[in-house]
């Protein structure tokens, strides 16, 4: 099985995408990342999606299961790099195909070492992009934002301009 182990925040903040969203509401920022990834993988590999909760102490670590992504903060004192390398000790040792995806330099040597494929943070997001243009037309809600002229039959479409034109 594969398996995509992918540092949050990393992706989070080195990708315009998702970082300007994250400055004004992290929320829906982490939110639109994991329905990205879920898009992606579409039921064909596992996602992981980690997020450090290091600094927060409600943090537990309790792994929730969001549109088929598990989705885990860090436990208080514990910074969701060392929560990623556990991960991917333990799908390696599995036999699964890990890929790794973050810009973490540490993190990146650290799951090579385990047999581990790396991905960078900004390669990834351009995965997502080829395999589902217009993910990045989504309003605030995460709902995709279609053109009008991309949802109308060609022919009307069609119709509609030579209308416009006057022919």
């Amino acid at each position: 099985m594969i398996v995509y182990v992918i540092d949050g925040y990393n992706v989070l903040l080195s990708e315009p995408r998702y970082r300007d969203l994250a400055d004004t509401d992290i929320d829906t920022a982490r939110a639109k990342l994991v329905s990205d990834v879920a898009g992606y993988v579409h039921g064909e590999a596992d996602a992981v999606v980690v997020f450090d909760g290091a600094a927060n102490p409600l943090s537990d670590g309790v792994h929730h299961d969001v549109a088929g992504v598990d989705v885990i903060f860090s436990p208080f004192g514990r910074d969701a790099d060392s929560v990623i390398e556990q991960i991917v000790a333990e799908r390696a040792s599995r036999g699964d195909e890990v890929r790794v995806v973050t810009s973490d330099a540490e993190t990146q040597w650290v799951a090579l070492g385990q047999g581990a494929l790396r991905i960078s943070s900004t390669g990834f997001v351009g995965r997502i992009r080829e395999d589902a243009p217009g993910t990045e037309d989504r309003d605030d809600l995460g709902t995709t934002v279609v053109p009008l002229d991309q949802r109308i039959a060609p022919g009307v479409r069609d119709a509609l301009a030579r209308w416009v034109r006057g022919r």
